[in-house]
């Protein structure tokens, strides 16, 4: 079975929320105990529409379902329960680097290279717009795949969820380094 990259549209919401809600369901248990998972799925995975408004968010489909989706963003928020320096203005490209957003990779499609196929859809996007830079907030299940990807740790952080649950997370960053230009 085939899937396809595009980019998202405002009818793929409802799928992109259940998926997401899925995603944190059957991943987060190995890395969150009951509560962190619980909370996650109700806070992370709120659909942030500018993503899609601003056509920086992708879903992979697969037989009609969606079974990957992320993003990027221009705009200053780093993750979906932030709320703390988000203030959703548009980002200087020239001394701001852009966002990573809201990867989810259904459980029985994980390891298949579509993380990756969206991370660089990501990087050739926000390098057409001129940054030189990527951050991402990472929940622990995704740390593998951005440490692959080139992003290193910045910093091991708690992220508060707006209920008071914490989850641990790491602050990470990659170069969009000029020389990989297709």
């Amino acid at each position: 079975m085939e899937a396809r990259l595009r980019v998202a549209v405002g009818a793929d919401g409802a799928a992109i929320a259940e998926l997401a809600r899925a995603s944190v369901r059957e991943v987060f248990p190995a890395y969150y105990d009951d509560v962190q998972t619980a909370s996650a799925a109700e806070h992370i995975t709120t659909l942030d529409t500018a993503l899609i408004d601003d056509g920086t968010y992708y879903v992979y489909k697969a037989a009609g379902e969606i079974v990957a989706c992320g993003g990027w963003s221009r705009r200053n928020k780093l993750f979906n329960a932030s709320t703390a320096g988000a203030d959703g203005r548009l980002l200087d490209p020239a001394t701001e680097p852009a966002r990573i957003r809201a990867m989810f990779v259904r459980a029985d499609w994980t390891r298949r290279g579509l993380g990756r196929a969206i991370l660089t859809a990501c990087v050739d996007a926000a390098r057409a717009e001129g940054f030189t830079q990527l951050a991402l907030m990472a929940t622990l299940p995704g740390v593998p795949l951005y440490k692959a990807f080139g992003f290193t740790e910045v910093e091991s952080v708690e992220l508060p969820m707006p209920d008071g649950v914490v989850l641990g997370g790491v602050a990470m960053e990659r170069p969009i380094d000029l020389e990989e230009r297709a």
